[in-house]
Order: C-alpha cells, then sequence, then structure tokens
C-alpha cells in the first residue's frame, strides 16, 4: 500500500530543530516524509529540499513592507521563492507547516487546503518590545495570519497562553502540543553535595541570563551553578563569561551540548533554572523546552511567576516558583531550598516524566494530519 505523503515545511535548520525533528520522527514509518528547510537532511525521509542558508526568510523586500505591499513583500523572499520554485511540480497528500512564514508556501503547494500549521510562537508579538518591530513588522505578521494561516485545515502552538489569543485575534483553534522531550527510563540520582544548578538554552540578551548568575553568586547556599547556552548573541556570552569568572568555583559558562547528549548531560545536575522576565507576550506565556528536559532528566525545577511554566511546577510539585522575575527572589529560592526539598522534586520528575513526556503530546499532530490525509484519500 502506498504511503500518503507529507512535506514537512520549516524556514529552521531542520536537522537541529527540536520540534521538527519530534515530527518527523512521528511520521516517517507511516508517510512517506519530505522536508524542506536550512541545512542537511535527517535520517530516515524520503527526500529534502535544502534552502540556501544565506536566504534568510525573515529578509522580505524592506520597502514592499514598509509601503505595506503585503502580497508582493511575501513573495518577494528570496527564501520563500526559492521554496516555490524548489517545490514546483511536486504533489504532497499534506503539509505540516512550521511557523507563520511557510503556512502561506504550503497552501500554494498544496491547493487543496490540507495544510497543518504549527504555530512555535505567537509571531505576531514574537519582538514587541521593539519599536520598529510594532510600527512596521507586526501588521505585516498580522496580515500572514488573516490571509493564509487562518485558511489552514487544522492548527496546533506551544502553550494554552498562546492559542487563547490565536483565537481572539484570529478566529482559529488552535490545540496545545507542548515542547516536551522524549521520554527517558530514568531513576532520580541522589542529591550533590553541593547541590548543583543548571540552565540550558539560548544565550539572549532579553532573557537577562546574567542576573541569574548574580542571583547565585548572592546566595549563602552551598549550590554551583552550570550554564550551557548557544552563542546566539556572542558579545552577550562574553560578558556572562566574564561575570561568572568572578566565581569561579560557583558559576561556570559552558559551551552548549547536542541535543542528543542534552538528557544525560543535564542528569549529572540537581535543580533546572529557567526566570524568564515577561519583556514580551512570548515571554509572558512561554513554555519552553527546557522545563521537560528537566522533568526527564529528573531535576527539580525552580521558575519565575510565569503562569504556563508555573502551572506545571505547582500541579505536578516539581520544584519552586519564585517571588518576582527579580535575582533577589531567586536567591531566595535557593537560600530556602533543602537536600530534602530537592530530592522530593526529583521524585515528582520521575513520577510524571511519562505524562509529561513528548510521546504523549505528538498524539495531537497524529490526530490532525492523518486526518487530512483520510480526507484526501477519500
Amino acid at each position: 500500500m502506498t504511503k500518503p505523503r507529507l512535506l514537512i515545511l520549516s524556514f529552521s535548520p531542520i536537522a537541529s530543530d527540536a520540534r521538527v525533528l519530534k515530527q518527523i520522527e512521528l511520521f516517517r514509518s507511516e508517510y512517506e516524509v519530505t522536508t524542506c528547510g536550512y541545512g542537511p537532511p535527517v535520517e530516515g525521509t524520503a527526500g529534502h529540499i535544502e534552502i540556501p542558508a544565506q536566504l534568510q526568510v525573515w529578509q522580505y523586500p524592506r520597502l514592499l513592507v514598509v509601503l505595506r505591499r503585503y502580497r508582493r513583500a511575501y513573495w518577494g523572499s528570496a527564501a520563500i521563492s526559492y521554496a516555490r520554485e524548489a517545490l514546483s511540480g511536486r504533489s504532497f497528500d499534506v503539509v505540516l507547516a512550521n511557523d507563520v512564514d511557510a503556512v502561506g508556501l504550503a497552501l500554494a503547494v498544496q491547493p487543496d487546503g490540507a495544510v497543518h500549521a504549527d504555530l512555535h510562537e505567537y509571531s505576531p508579538r514574537q519582538h514587541e518590545e521593539l519599536l520598529r518591530f510594532r510600527v512596521f513588522v507586526r501588521p505585516f505578521v498580522e496580515w500572514m495570519c488573516r490571509r493564509f494561516v487562518a485558511r489552514a485545515a487544522s492548527w496546533s502552538t506551544v502553550s494554552g497562553g498562546l492559542a487563547r489569543e490565536y483565537r481572539r485575534r484570529f478566529g482559529f483553534d488552535a490545540e496545545v502540543v507542548t515542547n516536551a522531550a522524549p521520554y527517558v527510563p530514568a531513576e532520580p540520582t541522589p542529591v550533590s553535595t553541593p547541590i548543583r544548578l543548571v540552565h540550558s538554552g539560548a544565550a539572549l540578551r532579553n532573557r537577562d541570563l546574567a542576573s541569574t548568575i548574580r542571583a547565585v553568586q548572592a546566595s549563602t547556599a552551598d549550590v554551583t551553578l552550570d550554564l550551557f547556552v548557544t552563542p546566539n548573541e556572542p558579545d552577550y556570552v562574553a560578558e556572562l563569561r566574564e561575570l561568572a569568572a568572578a566565581t569561579p568555583d560557583r558559576v561556570r559558562v559552558n559551551d552548549p551540548v547536542p541535543y542528543a547528549e542534552l538528557a544525560a548531560t543535564l542528569r549529572r545536575f540537581d535543580v533546572g533554572i529557567f526566570i524568564l522576565a515577561p519583556t514580551n507576550f512570548n515571554y509572558r506565556w512561554a513554555l519552553p523546552n527546557k522545563l521537560f528536559d528537566y522533568v526527564q532528566a529528573r531535576l527539580g525545577v525552580i521558575v519565575g511567576p510565569s503562569p504556563e511554566m508555573a502551572e506545571y511546577v505547582r500541579r505536578y510539585g516539581l520544584g519552586v516558583v519564585t517571588a518576582d522575575f527579580q535575582a533577589p527572589a531567586l536567591t531566595d529560592a535557593v537560600d530556602a531550598m533543602t537536600v530534602a526539598d530537592v530530592a522530593r522534586w526529583k521524585a515528582a520528575a520521575a513520577s510524571s516524566a511519562h505524562e509529561l513526556s513528548s510521546e504523549q503530546q505528538v498524539l495531537r499532530w497524529k490526530r490532525a494530519v492523518d486526518a487530512l490525509a483520510a480526507r484526501e484519500a477519500r
């Protein structure tokens, strides 16, 4: 029996995009999966269209965006134009489009409308702290949401807050598929002395990782902090290393590890930390993959009062929520925790690891894509 043909479209480096990799893993046994995006192919796919790295999707023709000639601006993107030409003449039963920019292209590739849109952020407010984004980019992204995304057949996004806002502004109901990590069969490790704190993720200035370092440096507790950060902003990484160098026995800034090694690396620690001030809409409603990475590593968790993260930490007893997003509040939380607290949090992570795994979450993608494939077969 011929497998349905599925195109997974993402303007990201396919082989290192954790969310897209979950989609490929989910579908490649039952679908003939073709990918289109940046970088090399992923093993087990039927084909791959590599978009040249120099053609970045966000580089839309600036004047057309300023003049609000949005249709011409969209199709004038060199990345979208390249992908459209490369996909010309190919036929797919279903397209899984990742993020807003990909959906218009997906609808052109699949004119029957069998498109599932997976929205990794609330794109119209992704950088709303920047004036130029609010004035020029946001209206363009909102146009894409109305013109393209609302015409998809089904939708998903990463948290309840983002889903509610998409519904309120554009009228479509996105199902929540969290950025959960794959299930890891493991038991919690004993709590270390000193207690080992860890943070993993992107080194972006607007995430203010410096405050996390200062909070731990100010603590009187017997703890250490390791950060594994990707060099999104190299100058900021250099600043973090300089700040950590003041207390080399307590704080270390490390190079990132490949995602395949992340779970084993995190298991060397006791408590994962992520304090994310709500400097924009997406940060307020963030429910990031690192929270679930910490759970699969059987760590305790300390987060700020971000509604989505805090709800998970409290519901499952994973750790503690700080009083606010400032460094002194994190210092207070670190000072107050005990070895017994951390052992209890790690045990809670172990008991909830299966429920919070990606294997449970991705079934929502499967139901959506299977329904579209069945519709096309009819």
